[in-house]
């Protein structure tokens, strides 16, 4: 997300490397590659051009301290005017009425049902019972995908497969979660045209009908600035509350997340990455302009992990590693926590200076299968006591799990390390850092 982007923006404050003080000559400079940066990223040439003015008028005059270089106060204006641009704070989504109604607009192919699902998990998790409800009548696969969906974050859905009237679906879905007690209703709707007046006149007839306390159009960042457009045709027409950017783990130039706001007037609420149910975020211009210039978001990245671990199980855990009785089993566990977590290559992003590191990495979201392999080739009495496995038991979980014997000899050997470090930091008050190290596949 966002690498090329991060990357020529690196360069741009390297044409200050080296220079006392800030002037009109070195700005100039640097504020030409920013707006070149920008629009290569698909932003809106006005856009650019008003956010780069905005730089430079800020960087001219101010007075470098001594303890501040002149990249570094640059870097800091251009983060204050990128989360400016993003909308400046986070707005959360209204939850009104008896049920409150979300209503979902988008392209087709935006991923409006993943993100219905991932959105009805996400309110779950708030303690909220949540109804989704089936509205796309076009796309044959879409009612078994939602249902599917709901099934996979334990959420009810509505349906009517045989009724082709959205309206009379939506209403009488809404009589289905009085009934049910649901407090919050998802109406997925389907992907539409905005040249397509039919299909435009239809979701303008639910909104009226539902009256929804929050319309979001879910919006393809891959598409860049031809989704600012089309944000802008569907608010004409249905005066949307948020954005929701989708796919921002692909091939993103991000132009529509730094574009949308300034243009359409609607706040980004959440940002997607990837298909699994857990990689929704609630969106922060602060912490994406962090992570656009390479600083990371580590706070995004403890939320995510508080979502995701269990207390108990961290308790559990905890004990156990103070017993010194760490095994197999519990870090079997703890990597399908981590999974849970989202795309690979978008966690490490979160950690300041990583992003930079990674631009050109492929991070494979299987790259723990061959270490679930191997554990999972071992017996139960193997797992809790590693120290039992011997030269046949070696060759016998290297043949179960596909992987030669030097990958089981590197896994033990990392395991062993790792528990001895456990140990230590453990007399020092740690032991989940630990965790960290163990990469056996890896250098």
């Amino acid at each position: 997300m966002f690498d090329n982007l991060s990357y020529k923006l690196e360069k741009a404050f390297q044409t200050l490397k080296g220079q006392g003080q800030i002037t009109e000559i070195n700005v100039a400079s640097t504020i030409k590659e920013i707006r070149k940066a920008l629009i290569d990223a698909d932003v809106n040439f006005k856009v650019a051009k008003e956010v780069t003015d905005d730089i430079r008028e800020k960087a001219l005059g101010q007075n470098v301290l001594t303890s501040i270089s002149p990249g570094q106060l640059l870097i800091k204006i251009t983060n204050d005017e990128l989360t400016e641009l993003m909308g400046g704070e986070s707005v959360d989504i209204t939850i009104q009425g008896n049920p409150a109604i979300i209503l979902i607009a988008g392209l087709q192919g935006s991923g409006k049902t993943t993100f219905s699902g991932k959105l009805a998990s996400y309110l779950k998790k708030q303690g909220r019972s949540v109804l989704l409800v089936a509205c796309d009548i076009y796309r044959p696969a879409a009612i078994d995908q939602l249902k599917v969906l709901g099934q996979q974050v334990g959420v009810d859905v509505y349906a009517e497969p045989e009724n082709k009237d959205a309206v009379k679906i939506a209403q009488a879905a809404l009589a289905h979660a009085r009934a049910n007690n649901h407090r919050v209703v998802i109406v997925d709707t389907a992907g539409r045209l905005a040249v397509d007046e039919a299909m435009m006149n239809e979701i303008t007839r639910l909104k009226q009908a539902l009256q929804p306390s929050e319309t979001l159009f879910v919006v393809d960042s891959m598409t860049g600035q031809d989704a600012v457009n089309t944000a802008k045709v569907f608010n004409e027409r249905l005066d949307f509350n948020g954005v929701v950017l989708t796919k921002l783990d692909g091939d993103s130039r991000g132009g529509a997340a730094l574009s949308i706001r300034r243009v359409v007037d609607k706040p980004i609420k959440f940002i997607s990455t990837g298909e699994k149910m857990e990689a929704l975020d609630r969106f922060y211009p602060d912490r994406m302009a962090s992570r656009i210039l390479g600083m990371g978001d580590v706070v995004s990245l403890v939320e995510r992990a508080q979502q995701t671990f269990d207390e108990e199980e961290a308790k559990r855990l905890s004990k156990k590693i103070r017993k010194n009785q760490f095994d197999f089993n519990d870090f079997l566990n703890q990597l399908q926590q981590i999974k849970k977590m989202g795309n690979m290559k978008d966690l490490i992003g979160m950690i300041p200076g990583m992003g930079k590191a990674m631009k050109d990495i492929d991070v494979d979201d299987n790259s723990f299968k061959p270490i679930e392999a191997i554990i999972r080739s071992m017996t139960m009495q193997e797992r809790e006591n590693p120290e039992l496995i011997n030269g046949s038991r070696k060759n016998r979980i290297a043949k179960g799990s596909g992987r030669t014997v030097q990958e089981v000899n590197n896994l033990l050997k990392q395991f062993s390390d790792m528990r001895k470090l456990m140990k230590t930091m453990n007399k020092m008050g740690g032991g989940k850092r630990a965790l960290s190290s163990l990469n056996p596949f890896g250098k």
